[in-house]
């Protein structure tokens, strides 16, 4: 059993408040509050949060999801583990970009067996974006996206956990009805949609919007688009690249003012190093990787940084590390991580002023 115990630990319901948090066999097993709580050197500014929740992780540093999955390289998915750890990931979604369909079955499958063994972090199931797309395919190769079909999920090892789906084909809502019914989380994304093809995902069971702003329709004051309705949809999770690049810092914080307990940080990380995320070659220019074009093909950035970026955007810290642990397991159904509340699982992060992870707790144990 161990007691943690840090001045400012982020609560449901609550906020940044002093607190000791019991931990016992991988869960928290009781909370106190404690107005004078912790040592002199677990308090100051330190933060104590649940462990991040990244939906969208494409690849990290030099290891890309596509490539190590289809390889079966258990040695380079560790490393990228271990790299997720130290960014204070405590659950995630590898995320598999458009590829030919006949691509798909061997990357879960690798994925699938991963699930199984891996402890720390948790996956949380696979995260297909594409190959079934709309017209704003941005940095996928358009000539790999295609008509929706279920017969892709039929033969893949385990069901995804996420699908982002363009919204303007006629089967859409057919296929959205479908995934969701089989438990899957289904997101718009790299769409144009008018507003009857985006109610009708809507009511068809879709409850999040992929890398909100980027590759959809916007928010013209004439012409509104799926970023507009999103935001004014308190049934959507919009998820949201806060890497200072992909949107601007006004809008950020626009976002959050319109849906404070809707939006989802995602970091859409890739293998820059590697200059890769499956079929995809880009190179960083400008903050960011993007194609030879200058289109933006996933970040470098972290969840650490995506809290600066909101922050010095005037978003309040409780609000923006809300959006990268509770709201993302909230939409993908998970009550056990996510949030710091008696019975979840104790993955865990410390944050120091700067908001850099000093500690890390996966299942109860310290591994930073």
């Amino acid at each position: 059993m161990e007691r943690i115990r840090r001045q400012r630990v982020l609560l449901p319901d609550r906020g940044l408040v002093p607190a000791t948090v019991t931990v016992d066999s991988g869960r928290i097993v009781a909370i106190d509050l404690d107005e004078n709580t912790g040592s002199p050197e677990e308090s100051g500014d330190e933060i104590l949060a649940p462990a991040f929740v990244d939906l969208q992780v494409n690849g990290v540093d030099d290891v890309d999801v596509w490539a190590t999955a289809t390889a079966g390289d258990d040695a380079a998915w560790d490393r990228m583990n271990e790299s997720l750890i130290a960014r204070g990931v405590g659950t995630w979604c590898p995320t598999l970009v458009t590829s030919s369909t006949d691509d798909y079955r061997a990357a879960v499958e690798f994925i699938s067996g991963r699930m199984l063994r891996d402890d720390a972090p948790r996956i949380a199931g696979t995260h297909l974006e594409g190959p079934f797309l709309g017209s704003a395919t941005g940095a996928h190769r358009r000539d790999l996206v295609t008509v929706p079909d279920m017969a892709l999920f039929d033969g893949l090892a385990t069901l995804p956990s996420i699908v982002t789906l363009g919204a303007e084909h006629e089967l859409a809502p057919s296929i959205i009805r479908e995934l969701v019914t089989r438990g899957v989380t289904v997101s718009i994304g790299h769409t144009r949609p008018d507003r009857r093809g985006y109610e009708a995902a809507v009511e068809s069971g879709a409850r999040m919007v992929t890398h909100l702003h980027n590759a959809m329709s916007g928010m013209a004051h004439r012409e509104p688009g799926l970023a507009t309705w999103a935001l004014n949809d308190d049934r959507i999770v919009a998820g949201l690249i806060a890497d200072g690049v992909h949107v601007h810092p006004d809008i950020v914080r626009l976002s959050f003012r319109c849906k404070p307990d809707g939006i989802a940080l995602v970091t859409d990380s890739v293998a820059w190093r590697r200059g890769a995320a499956g079929p995809v070659v880009m190179k960083v220019v400008d903050g960011a990787p993007r194609l030879p074009d200058g289109t933006l093909a996933g970040s470098i950035t972290t969840m650490s940084e995506s809290l600066r970026v909101c922050r010095s955007a005037g978003v309040p810290v409780e609000t923006a590390l809300r959006a990268a642990t509770a709201t993302p397991a909230r939409v993908i159904g998970r009550s056990d991580v996510g949030a710091i509340r008696v019975g979840a699982r104790a993955d865990l992060v410390a944050l120091d002023a700067d908001l850099d992870v000093v500690g890390v707790w996966l299942a109860g144990t310290r591994l930073r």
